[in-house]
C-alpha cells in the first residue's frame, strides 16, 4: 500500500525493482506505472526510524487497528530529493513485516554500494533507457492498445523535434505527432539505431580512420592493442604492476564489444565494436578502485581531511529559517564524519536542552531529537568514525547531564567514552588511525579537568561562560519568550554582526561539567597560542578551531609552520561571522595546508560545496582522504605557496581537448564548456579555457579546438580538473570535478552532474586526454631517448645519414658514413644519459630520485641514491 499524508490517499500498488537495480517502481490497479532512478534515493527506512501516518482517516484506510504487530515494522519510507534540504518521502506499507524488511535491505545495498551509481558510463545511461523500453512496467507509458504514442518521444527528447521525426523515419517507425508504435516494432537494436540517428557522430568515424582504419571497416586486434596501450594507458603507472595489454586481453574485450561474430573469428573490430568500448565502464574516465574505500586507512587521525559541516542544523540562512533534525541525517548520508551542535538551555518546564544558532530568528530542535538521529544514521553511509563537534552554552548542571545521559544511553558502545590503551592522552603520542575508531563516535567539547573548588558547579559555569573562546558564528544566547518584539530582536542582530568579521563570534560557551566532560577524549578543543607553543607541547589529542579570516591571516604569515601543526593535532575551519546567506569560503585554500576539519555550510551547493562534494566522492564516501605524504611525514617540510616540484612528488603535464558533446540538455541552443583547476596557488587557473559556442546544437556539438595544456601541474595529489557547460547565456547545465591523480588519459567520456553532483544519465562530452610526468623542457629530448631508445637511435641513423649527403667531398665515397651502426648511437645514447645524468645531479637530482621512488622501486630496483 502507498499512502499519502498530504493527500490523505492511500492506492494497492505492487512495489518492484528492476533486475539491474537502476529503478525503484510501483503500479496500480490501473496498470499506471510511476518510477524513481535508485541514484536519486538518499535513504530507505523501516521500523521505529520510518514514518507513520498519524491522521485518524489515513490510519484508518491503512486498517492500522486490526494489524498484527507494530505498525512501523510494516512501514517502508524511501528518502529522495535534489538536494539536502528539499527531501520528498515516499511511504509505503507492506502486509507483512518481513517484506519491508527485505525492500529495505534491497535498496540500501543498491543505492549506496555499486560505484556504477556513483560514476554513470555512457554505456549505463543507454542501458537505463534501454530498460524502460525493455520491461513491461517501464515502457514509455504505452496507451490502452499496448502502443507508443509518439509524442512521448518527443517529450524524452525535446530539443529538436525535427531531428527525432528524420531519426524516427530512419528506423522505418512512425514519426507523426499523433501516431503511436507498436511495442514489439521497437526493439533494442531498433532503439539503438534510433540513438545513433538523433545524436550521428562523425568525429568517432574520424579517430577510427587516422588509428588504421583507413580504406577498411575494421582494425586489427594488434591496431586495437597498441590503441589501448599508448592512447588509453596512464603513462604515470609502473609498468610492471600495471602492464601493458596482451593481444589475449584484447581479444576478450573484441569479443564483449564487438557485435558481429565474423569479424571476432578474424582478430578484428568495427567501428560499432569500438564505440561501444568508448561509451563501456572498462573505459571510464576514473578508474573504478579510486571510487572504492581504496587508500590506507590506518594512519593516525591527523593525516586525513575529514568531510566537515558547519552548523548542521541549518536550512537556510544563519540569521533565518527553520532548523531541522533531518540535516543531520542528511548530511551524515552524504558521507560527512563531522557535524556541529550549537546547544543552547531549553527554557520550557521540561528543561530539555535545544540545538540552534544563538539569539537569531532560526527555530529550536530538541537536542535529544538530533541525538538519536545520529544514531540512526551514523555509519549507514561510512563505517568509519564521527566526531560530533558540540558548541555547548548550556550554563545549567541539569541540562549538561541530561545531554551526557542521552549520549550515553542512545549512542551505547558506539560512544568512545575511555581512550585506546596503545593511544593514552600523553605528549607526543600520536592519534589512533579511522581504522582503529571505526564505528565509533567521538565528541568534541570543552573539557573541565580539577572540579571547583568552592563546589558550586553553577557559578563555575557563569564565570567560565565569559572566558571561553566559542567556535562557531552564533550570535547571542536565545531569549526567553518574554523577549522584546521581534522587530527589536532583529536590529540587535543586525547590529551584532558588524563585530563578526574579525572574531567570528559573538557567544561563548559554557564550562563542561563533570558528565559532559568523561565524554571528551581525543578531540579536545582549547584556545591557540602559537605554532610554536602547540608544537612544544606536542598533545595530539588537543586540537583548535579558526574562523576563515584567521585561518587566512596565519596560512599568510607561517604556512609551512600551519602544515607542521596538521601533521600531529587537528585544526577545524569555519565560516566567519558576515556569512549571513550561509555561502561558503573555498576549501582548497586550507586543504592545501593539511587542515583537516574544513566545515562548510551543506545547506548552499555553491562550487565551495561542489568541490567538497567532489573531493569526497572517491575513496568509498568513507568521508576520509589521506593527505598526501609530505603532508604527513615529520622529516618532510611543505611550503603551499611553493612554485616549484615538492620533494618526493613528480609533478605532472595534463592537457585536455574538448571534442563534442552528447544530449547536453533537451533546450534548443547554443552550448560552451570552460574548464577550471584548483590546487596549489601555482596550479589553480580560474576559467582557464573556454569553447566556442555551438550554433543552437545541445544534442551532438562538436568543437574539435586545440587542446588546453597545463605544462606543469606542482601537486596533482591535491589537484581537481573542473569541467562545466553552459547555455549560450550563461546558465549552467552540468559539470564534473576530477582529481588530477585520478584521470585517466586517452578518449574518454565523462557523464557530467547537476549542480548537487547527482548524475545526469545521458549529458556527457567527449574528449581527448593526455598525462605524463612533467619533464623540463631542456632534458626532454634526452628523457625521449631514454624511454624509447631504439626509435631515437634510428632517428640518429636517418639524420646522419641525411648529413653525409651534404657534406661528401668530391671524390668521396660514403663508406665511412655506412659504417657507422646501430651499435655507434646506441654508446652515443649512453654518453648522452652519461652527461645528461651528470647535469640532472647539479640542477634537477630531485625528480630523478622522485622517479626512482615512484617507478623502480616499488619493483625492487634502486639505481639511483641521493
Amino acid at each position: 500500500m502507498k499512502w499519502d499524508e498530504d493527500s490523505s490517499t492511500v492506492t494497492p500498488v505492487t512495489l518492484r525493482v528492476d533486475p539491474q537495480g537502476y529503478f525503484l517502481y510501483w503500479t496500480d490497479q490501473n496498470k499506471e506505472t510511476d518510477l524513481l532512478d535508485i541514484t536519486h534515493i538518499k535513504d530507505a527506512r523501516t521500523g521505529k526510524c520510518t514514518k507513520t501516518p498519524k491522521e485518524a482517516k489515513l490510519r484508518e484506510l491503512l486498517d492500522v487497528g486490526n494489524l498484527v504487530g507494530r505498525i512501523e515494522n510494516k512501514m517502508l519510507t524511501v528518502v529522495t530529493g535534489p538536494d539536502m534540504v528539499n527531501i520528498t518521502y515516499l511511504n509505503f506499507m507492506a502486509f507483512q513485516e518481513e517484506v519491508a524488511k527485505v525492500f529495505n535491505a534491497i535498496l540500501s545495498v543498491v543505492s549506496k554500494v555499486n560505484p556504477q551509481h556513483i560514476s554513470i558510463s555512457t554505456y549505463t545511461a543507454l542501458e537505463k533507457n534501454k530498460i524502460l523500453l525493455k520491461n513491461d512496467e517501464l515502457k514509455l507509458q504505452p496507451n490502452q492498445e499496448g502502443r507508443i504514442p509518439v509524442k512521448n518521444i518527443f517529450r524524452m527528447f525535446s530539443a529538436d523535434r525535427k531531428r527525432v521525426e528524420t531519426a524516427l523515419e530512419s528506423c522505418n517507425l512512425p514519426s507523426g505527432r499523433n501516431d503511436s508504435i507498436p511495442l514489439e516494432d521497437l526493439t533494442c537494436d531498433i532503439y539503438k539505431s534510433f540513438i545513433g540517428n538523433i545524436c550521428p557522430r562523425p568525429e568517432i568515424n574520424q579517430i577510427f580512420a587516422d588509428l588504421g582504419a583507413k580504406g577498411k571497416n575494421y582494425l586489427s586486434m594488434e591496431q586495437m592493442t597498441d590503441f589501448i596501450n599508448f592512447k588509453q594507458r596512464d603513462p604515470r603507472l609502473n609498468e610492471i604492476l600495471y602492464p601493458p595489454l596482451r593481444t589475449e586481453q584484447t581479444q576478450l574485450l573484441m569479443e564483449k564489444f564487438e557485435p558481429s561474430n565474423s569479424m571476432i573469428q578474424k582478430g578484428q573490430i568495427s567501428v560499432e565494436g569500438f564505440s561501444r568500448f568508448l561509451i563501456s565502464d572498462e573505459n571510464g574516465v576514473i578508474p573504478p578502485e579510486k571510487l572504492d574505500q581504496s587508500e590506507d586507512m590506518t594512519f593516525p587521525l591527523s593525516h586525513y581531511f575529514i568531510n566537515s559541516s558547519h552548523n548542521t542544523y541549518l536550512t537556510a540562512g544563519q540569521l533565518a529559517g527553520n532548523s531541522s533534525v533531518e540535516m543531520y541525517r542528511q548530511v551524515l548520508l552524504s558521507g560527512c564524519r563531522c557535524v556541529e551542535l550549537d546547544c543552547w538551555k531549553g527554557r520550557t518546564a521540561e528543561e530539555e536542552p535545544v540545538i540552534t544558532h544563538g539569539f537569531t530568528m532560526t527555530s529550536e530542535i530538541s537536542f535529544k531529537e538530533v541525538i538519536e538521529a545520529i544514531a540512526e544514521c551514523a555509519f549507514k553511509t561510512s563505517p568509519f568514525p564521527i566526531i560530533l563537534s558540540f558548541e555547548n552554552h548550556v550554563d545549567s548542571p541539569k541540562q549538561q547531564a541530561k545531554m551526557a545521559e542521552y549520549c550515553r544511553s542512545i549512542f551505547g558502545d558506539a560512544l568512545l567514552t575511555e581512550p585506546l590503551e596503545k593511544y593514552p592522552l600523553e605528549s607526543g603520542v600520536p592519534l589512533p588511525s579511522p581504522q582503529e575508531l571505526m564505528g565509533k563516535i567521538l565528541v568534541k567539547n570543552k573539557k573541565s579537568h580539577p572540579k571547583p573548588a568552592d563546589g558550586s558547579t553553577k557559578k563555575k559555569l557563569s564565570e567560565q561562560a565569559s572566558n571561553t573562546n566559542s567556535d562557531s558564528s552564533s550570535v547571542f544566547e536565545p531569549s526567553s519568550p518574554s523577549a522584546g518584539p521581534a522587530g527589536t530582536r532583529a536590529i540587535m542582530i543586525l547590529k551584532s554582526y558588524a563585530a563578526l568579521e574579525k572574531k567570528g563570534t559573538a557567544g561563548s560557551e559554557a564550562f563542561a561539567t563533570e558528565e559532559m566532560s568523561t565524554l571528551v577524549n581525543y578531540i579536545q578543543p582549547t584556545k591557540f597560542h602559537s605554532f610554536e607553543t602547540s608544537k612544544k607541547v606536542s598533545r595530539s589529542y588537543q586540537m583548535s578551531s579558526f574562523v576563515e579570516t584567521k585561518a587566512l591571516e596565519q596560512l599568510t604569515k607561517t604556512p609551512v609552520e600551519f602544515v607542521e601543526y596538521n601533521k600531529l593535532q587537528l585544526s577545524r575551519i569555519y565560516p566567519k561571522g558576515t556569512r549571513v546567506d550561509s555561502s561558503n569560503y573555498m576549501p582548497q585554500v586550507f586543504w592545501n595546508a593539511g587542515c583537516q576539519l574544513v566545515a562548510l555550510n551543506f545547506q548552499t551547493i555553491d562550487l565551495s560545496m561542489q568541490l567538497n562534494l567532489g573531493m569526497y566522492e572517491y575513496n568509498g564516501k568513507s568521508g576520509y582522504r589521506l593527505k598526501p605524504e609530505f603532508m604527513r611525514r615529520p622529516d618532510k617540510h611543505f611550503d603551499p605557496f611553493t612554485e616549484s616540484t615538492v620533494d618526493g612528488i613528480v609533478a605532472n603535464t595534463l592537457s585536455i581537448k574538448i571534442i563534442s558533446g552528447q544530449f547536453l540538455t533537451d533546450k534548443k541552443v547554443g552550448v560552451y564548456v570552460e574548464i577550471d583547476m584548483f590546487g596549489l596557488p601555482v596550479d589553480t587557473r580560474r576559467k582557464a579555457f573556454k569553447t566556442k559556442t555551438s550554433q543552437n546544437n545541445a544534442i551532438n556539438p562538436v568543437w574539435d579546438e586545440e587542446p588546453i595544456v597545463f605544462k606543469k601541474v606542482v601537486l596533482p595529489t591535491l589537484s581537481s580538473l573542473r569541467i562545466a557547460v553552459f547555455e549560450e547565456g550563461g546558465k549552467f547545465i552540468g559539470h564534473r570535478i576530477i582529481p588530477v591523480s585520478a584521470i585517466r588519459p586517452g578518449y574518454r567520456y565523462i557523464g557530467l552532474r547537476n549542480e548537487k553532483n547527482q548524475s545526469l544519465t545521458l549529458p556527457a562530452l567527449f574528449v581527448y586526454i593526455e598525462v605524463k610526468d612533467y619533464v623540463p623542457d631542456t632534458f626532454a629530448d634526452v628523457i625521449e631517448a631514454l624511454s624509447n631508445p631504439i626509435r631515437y637511435v634510428n632517428l640518429m641513423e636517418q639524420r646522419s645519414k641525411q648529413l653525409a649527403a651534404l657534406t661528401l667531398e668530391e671524390g668521396e665515397e660514403e663508406k665511412d658514413a655506412k659504417e657507422v651502426g646501430p651499435g655507434y648511437y646506441f654508446a652515443a645514447v649512453i654518453s648522452s644519459s652519461a652527461c645528461f645524468f651528470t647535469g640532472l645531479f647539479m640542477a634537477e637530482c630531485k625528480m630523478l630520485i622522485q622517479w626512482q621512488e615512484k617507478v623502480w622501486e616499488p619493483c625492487g630496483i634502486s639505481w639511483f641514491s641521493a
